[in-house]
């Protein structure tokens, strides 16, 4: 009996240390663009703010090859005002929330500019924490967003703009009129022009088939609040147009799902054996097994150890995972889980960046 046991417990450490094997990847970098340090959204639903300020700190570190820390908070401070508008705009009929997209940083900027992390207190510090916790600070901005539009009210309360600009100064701070850089005063709006940032540069790519290819349309997620039309492409085509981006020197933002099959650990692949088809894509967004609730950059490629392709993405969790903050996402995982790409229409191959000019949205 002993001797079974002995066995049997062998068989299982063999079995474990086979298992083991079994998960544990070798990478080898193909490609790897310049980006900026891993930041961490803490206790916030902003990886949409963090995620797409890191696009355009890499985006200006590709033509200027200087290095710059955008300040999230200063995004959070306008966009969510920005999102409180629309909500009382809507007569309520829309919501107030910590996601957002791409569109959002990117609408900021053009409307009000940006300014460096050190113009802003730091995340977390109005409140005595040492990153940005909404725990306390989304919950209050939400109630007196949603008192604002009582029922029954034939126009909302006055100087409700006040209230609201009021509980977000409170929390994220006040966004600064000027503030001095590198010996040099700015305002928001110079500071952004400064930076080479031109806003009519950027677009967003999708592949559903519920709307048809080669038009625009509306990306039909609660946290794409501010309505701005992506460009619908097969998945076959957007994959092709983010590995020739790449190649091309050009960094990708992200958009997708992240409840899936994407673990703490770094890495994001499908189950073997699964191959992602567009008809698969479209059925998981129709059933909502698949959501948009993440925001990342691209700015990579890899192999692992039996040659399948990978993609090099930076999140916003700090550095945590095997690889200290980076990620490392299957092709696969890409084309089932990608709701849109943002990316610099200089990247696109010609004909597409042609067919983009001459599609109007309807």
């Amino acid at each position: 009996m002993l001797l079974v046991t002995i066995q049997a417990t062998a068989q299982e450490n063999l079995q474990k240390q086979a298992s083991t094997k079994k998960v544990e990847k070798v990478f080898t970098t193909v490609k790897e663009l310049p980006i900026t340090s891993v930041k961490n959204q803490y206790r916030s639903g902003t990886c949409w703010d963090y995620a797409t300020l890191g696009y355009f700190e890499s985006e200006i570190l590709r033509k200027t090859g200087k290095t710059y820390d955008l300040c999230e908070m200063f995004v959070v401070n306008k966009d969510y005002m920005d999102c409180a508008t629309h909500y009382v705009r809507m007569h309520g009929y829309s919501q107030i929330s910590e996601g957002g997209s791409c569109d959002d940083v990117l609408e900021v900027i053009r409307e009000h500019g940006i300014c460096p992390e050190n113009a802003m207190p730091a995340p977390g510090s109005l409140t005595g924490d040492s990153l940005a916790n909404f725990n306390v600070f989304f919950p209050e901005l939400e109630r007196t967003v949603s008192s604002i539009v009582r029922k029954g009210a034939k126009e909302p309360q006055p100087h409700w703009q006040d209230s609201v600009q009021t509980v977000i100064e409170r929390y994220v701070g006040r966004c600064p009129e000027s503030f001095v850089y590198e010996g040099k005063t700015y305002t928001p709006k110079s500071f952004a022009e400064s930076l080479g940032f031109v806003p009519d540069d950027y677009v967003s790519l999708t592949s559903y088939t519920h709307h048809p290819f080669n038009k625009w349309f509306i990306i039909e997620a609660p946290y794409k609040w501010r309505l701005k039309p992506s460009y619908n492409i097969p998945i076959d085509q957007l994959m092709d147009v983010l590995d020739r981006a790449l190649d091309a020197g050009y960094t990708v933002a992200w958009g997708g799902d992240v409840t899936g099959d994407f673990t703490r650990t770094g890495l994001a692949m499908l189950p073997d054996g699964v191959t992602p088809t567009q008809a698969m894509r479209q059925e998981q967004w129709n059933d909502w097994r698949f959501t948009y609730d993440h925001v990342m950059l691209i700015y990579g490629k890899a192999v692992d150890e039996n040659g399948k392709p990978y993609y090099l993405v930076k999140n916003s969790w700090g550095k945590s995972g095997l690889y200290k903050g980076i990620w490392y996402m299957s092709r696969d995982y890409m084309a089932l889980n990608t709701t849109y790409l943002f990316l610099n229409r200089h990247a696109l191959p010609g004909d597409l960046r042609e067919a983009l000019k001459t599609s109007d949205f309807h």
